[in-house]
């Protein structure tokens, strides 16, 4: 299986598992990562932890599998396609996304930190846009969602001279949240996704909506989106339990 999905104590785990290819991404791997996605829309999934197997986060698409293809343009316009639907499901999920990452990010490898909402880096890890060095352009939302998290002229920058990023940089960019040591990288990750598992899942889940859909809309809009959202978390269940007890100190 190209990509492994678990759940335990809320936990949705989504791992790319093609470490002998450094979990470059194929068509079958897309597919699989949007089957894992359905099942990360499951009310028992309170937050997903992804990552990938081996040295190796992910270094993007699997050059091989384009050059095997009977017809390259059609298999990568269904592959870019597909995993873009895929991804953009994972950030549109109303639930927390965690990423721990590690080795080597590239290419398309960006979109999968991109479409994360905490993102922790082992140090020794290394980002790069990766594309013009085969000829090709960025695809899987990179060009739309890397200037807005890093700006304009540093998405320009990566894209165009081949630069490649340090953990430390990327986080200083904001492009990953945190930096851990190496041999720290997974556990730090667990427990980031197991905190976020007990917290308040609804609340959680519409700020992450509100912040990612404010790129969209006008501040108004915003605004009265932001007003209906909080008059309704006020009703629920796990706000109600939580003004009490803040509350009661």
């Amino acid at each position: 299986m190209s990509v492994r999905w678990e759940l335990s104590g809320g936990v949705g785990r989504i791992t790319l598992d093609r470490p002998d290819v450094s979990n470059a991404v194929d068509l079958p791997t897309a597919q699989t990562l949007a089957k894992a996605v359905t099942a990360a829309e499951s009310d028992e999934v309170r937050v997903v932890l992804l990552t990938g197997a081996g040295a190796r986060f992910c270094a993007g698409g699997d050059v091989r599998s384009f050059l095997a293809a009977e017809e390259p343009p059609k298999y990568l316009h269904q592959l870019a396609s597909e995993l873009e639907a895929a991804l953009r499901r994972l950030s549109e999920l109303p639930k927390p996304v965690v990423a721990g990452v590690q080795g080597a990010v590239a290419g398309a490898g960006l979109a999968f930190v991109l479409n994360a909402d905490v993102v922790v880096a082992a140090r020794s890890t290394k980002f790069r846009m990766a594309y013009s060095g085969i000829g090709l352009t960025p695809d899987c939302g990179v060009s739309y969602l890397l200037p807005r998290a890093i700006g304009t002229q540093r998405a320009l920058e990566l894209a165009l001279t081949g630069r490649t990023l340090t953990a430390e940089e990327a986080r200083d960019w904001g492009l990953v949240t945190e930096v851990a040591d190496d041999d720290a990288l997974n556990r730090r990750a667990e427990e980031l996704a197991t905190s976020l598992a007990t917290g308040p899942a609804s609340a959680l889940g519409q700020a992450k909506r509100l912040i990612r859909s404010s790129f969209e809309a006008a501040r108004q809009d915003s605004a009265a989106d932001e007003a209906d959202t909080i008059a309704a978390a006020v009703t629920t269940p796990e706000a109600r339990e939580l003004i009490e007890r803040f509350t009661a100190r």
